[in-house]
């Protein structure tokens, strides 16, 4: 797999949002993730969006960080917030998402940011598996767009140690 950065915007990160975006609804029995997303958001050094791809150039995987500090969706200052991490299911159970992951956390460290934030939800299992294996941890309060929403689960992961 060959992960490299792309703009948010790129036709390939087009179709996998699409492609997540209807697995989003089909789990929730809604229209997805309507979280806004600028692709400016995910332009270094306040962010950074990767796409992955097989051997024959086929997109198979996303995730991207962006900034977040201290506002009124409840973020905290220096925290990196991780959007739209998918890989399709032809390419899961390889550790694709997990390399990602660690790609981003690298990246958003060495931006200076202190914190690795994520919401995902109560459908999500595989995701949940995923961030807790690699670190992360429920978090109270909740943050982001889906803060108030039961089905919520706001986790984080410290990018550098005290």
């Amino acid at each position: 797999m060959n992960i490299r950065p792309s703009r948010f915007d790129h036709p390939d990160a087009v179709k996998l949002n699409d492609q997540v975006q209807l697995e989003y609804a089909e789990r929730y029995g809604d229209e997805g993730d309507v979280t806004y997303l600028d692709p400016a958001m995910f332009v270094p050094p306040h962010g950074l969006y990767l796409l992955a791809y097989d051997e024959l150039e086929r997109p198979v995987a996303t995730g991207g960080w962006r900034t977040q500090d201290r506002n009124e969706e409840g973020y905290g200052d220096g925290d990196a917030e991780i959007k739209r991490m998918f890989v399709i299911p032809e390419g899961r159970g390889r550790g694709l998402a997990r390399r990602m992951l660690a790609a981003l956390e690298e990246d958003a460290r060495a931006a200076g940011r202190v914190r690795m934030v994520l919401e995902t939800g109560d459908q999500q299992p595989e995701a949940i598996a995923l961030y807790t294996s690699c670190g992360y941890t429920v978090c109270e309060p909740k943050f982001g767009h889906y803060r108030e929403y039961e089905s919520s689960i706001c986790m984080a992961k410290p990018l550098r140690q005290p």
